[in-house]
């Protein structure tokens, strides 16, 4: 077991990590592939707003945002989460934290993350993320 969740802690870490550009550093988006499946969903459900991503469609407007100057010195990180394998799959309940400037004015918010995993051949890979966030 404390094999699997040192994966899945991984996994997000890796997820998190793609999306900082904090200090002068480039994001890493392709990341997000990676830790994914192909079929991976993204779901943003913050106030009365859903929207669903594919892949594609969560990283792109991402990038660009982090890379043209909107979005500089970004980060983001687990606070707290509590995670349950059971067998072939898991599932993980996040609060985050994250900062950075957006159009040049410091912000400071916070979230929660549902995320779940399931056991491939190649390894563990996020399926699905939710998220809310708090600013």
């Amino acid at each position: 077991m404390s094999e699997v969740k040192a994966e899945l802690d991984q996994l997000m870490r890796v997820f998190l990590g793609a999306f900082t550009n904090a200090g002068g550093g480039r994001p890493d988006l392709g990341a997000v592939r990676e830790v994914f499946i192909p079929q991976g969903m993204i779901i943003k459900n913050v106030g009365d707003k859903l929207v669903v991503y594919d892949l594609d469609g969560f990283i792109e407007p991402r990038e660009k945002i982090l890379t043209d100057g909107t979005l500089t010195e970004f980060r983001e990180w687990e606070v707290a989460e509590r995670t349950e394998v059971f067998g072939s799959i898991a599932h993980r309940f996040s609060e985050y934290g994250k900062s950075g400037f957006l159009d040049g004015v410091w912000f400071e918010g916070s979230g929660h993350k549902t995320t779940q995993f399931v056991r491939t051949p190649a390894g563990w890979r996020m399926s699905a993320m939710a998220w809310d966030d708090v600013l």
